[in-house]
């Protein structure tokens, strides 16, 4: 199997995504406001895959010895880099979680629930744990134990999979549909660090770590064809789940609206 097969086997599921009517129900700032109480947990997860990853394909531990695959090792640091120590609007040194998170003060949106989240996380270390005692949508639940149940099978290509098909890959052409919709239906809000965050996803992952988590992939697959169907089968599972936390939010858009 190759990429061009695995793209052409997830894009009904893309294509679904992507249409979503979600991205027509954001139109006042409260809807904007629910969107991203849902959305954060999205990206804090994100994070969670990344660094997996690095675990699984560089060395983290003491003493250090030199991981299997040079250029695999490469692109994950790449990437690590720019997602946990980038450059915010006004010059500092931010992950992009905490970029959103400023984001959603700057908005007004409510940070009380994921902080809360985190919290408990942090008291138990156990994250299955906290995802079924927080006071969270079912599917949204369902979004974050699918993702670490595939850290916790701890296969680097299904890991990957998660990664890159299920969310780097998807990100330009998601972002940039819900930036059309937001300049259309929020001219006087200020919305700087959203829209900065937004568009820095597109630059970076339409540009550049969009192409070097395809190239890992290759690197992890390789010719065997085993794991390229579990690629498949996780990319499909991912993208299944990404349409459950969408509908998660519009649900909660729209019963917002009805009272």
């Amino acid at each position: 199997m190759t990429l061009s097969q695995i793209n052409a086997r997830i894009q009904p599921h893309r294509d679904l995504l992507l249409q979503h009517s979600l991205y027509h129900k954001i139109q006042t700032v409260t809807d904007l406001q629910i969107f991203m109480q849902g959305h954060v947990y999205a990206v804090w997860d994100f994070m969670s895959l990344l660094k997996a990853l690095q675990q699984k394909l560089t060395c983290t531990t003491v003493p250090w010895f030199a991981s299997a695959n040079p250029e695999t090792r490469y692109l994950i640091n790449e990437i690590v880099l720019a997602e946990e120590s980038d450059l915010s609007l006004d010059g500092r040194r931010l992950s992009h979680f905490e970029m959103y998170v400023e984001a959603m003060q700057a908005s007004e949106a409510d940070i009380q629930p994921i902080e809360r989240f985190l919290e408990a996380i942090h008291r138990s270390n156990a994250v299955t744990t906290a995802i079924e005692e927080a006071a969270m949508h079912p599917k949204i639940k369902a979004f974050l134990n699918f993702s670490f149940g595939v850290i916790a099978r701890g296969k680097s290509h299904e890991i990957a999979a998660a990664f890159t098909f299920g969310r780097e890959d998807l990100i330009p052409a998601m972002f940039t549909e819900i930036l059309r919709n937001f300049q259309q239906h929020f001219p006087q809000t200020d919305l700087s660090k959203l829209l900065y965050y937004f568009e820095r996803h597109i630059e970076l992952d339409a540009d550049e770590h969009g192409p070097m988590a395809m190239k890992m992939i290759a690197e992890l697959c390789g010719s065997d064809a085993d794991k390229w169907e579990e690629v498949a089968q996780v990319s499909i599972e991912a993208l299944q789940c990404r349409i459950g936390l969408w509908d998660a939010i519009e649900e909660q858009i729209q019963a917002s609206n009805k009272q």
